[in-house]
């Protein structure tokens, strides 16, 4: 079971690890594991301000992909991305991990809520098919170090594992 008194600017990422197993465990629908899996990250990590899902999905013009809002903690986002726009939507192309240190320093961010200052999103890859992203929001600049994102890319690991999708 997660206990966790306050929240940590540099948490247990081993530990939150072993919880996301233990949090998912005997669950495998996304929607419940994402929902889960963003209240854990909300709950523990300290100064965000979102964190949650955008999940792949036709485009909704044309051809291609959109990333859809999920589950998630905060306050309401954007609901549609393109893939290519902004931080989430460059992540879903690239495919890789992006940690932003001032978000309004990368070019056609998009503001979904202003009080956000820095960013990381992590791409969620299973079988080699892009399911989403997990993106997280802090309202503080420089929030997201190296022991943030192999952390959390750890975590994202774990909920890909525990989740059919």
């Amino acid at each position: 079971m997660h206990i966790n008194p306050e929240r940590s600017t540099r948490p247990d990422y081993d530990l939150l690890v072993r919880q996301v197993a233990s949090v998912l465990e005997g669950e495998r629908d996304l929607i419940a594991n994402a929902s889960q899996f963003s209240a854990l990250v909300y709950d523990t990590l300290a100064d965000l301000n979102w964190a949650g899902f955008y999940l792949t999905v036709p485009a909704k013009s044309g051809d291609g992909q959109d990333l859809l809002v999920g589950p998630f903690q905060g306050k309401p986002a954007c609901a549609r991305i393109p893939f290519g726009r902004g931080v989430c939507g460059t992540t879903a192309v690239k495919r890789e991990t992006m940690v932003v240190p001032d978000v309004h320093a990368f070019p056609g961010h998009i503001a979904c809520d202003s009080a956000s200052n820095s960013e990381i999103v992590i791409p969620l890859v299973k079988n080699g098919r892009l399911v989403g992203v997990f993106d997280i929001d802090s309202p503080l600049l420089d929030r997201f170090a190296g022991e943030d994102k192999a952390g959390l890319e750890a975590m994202v690991a774990a909920f890909l594992e525990a989740t059919d999708c």
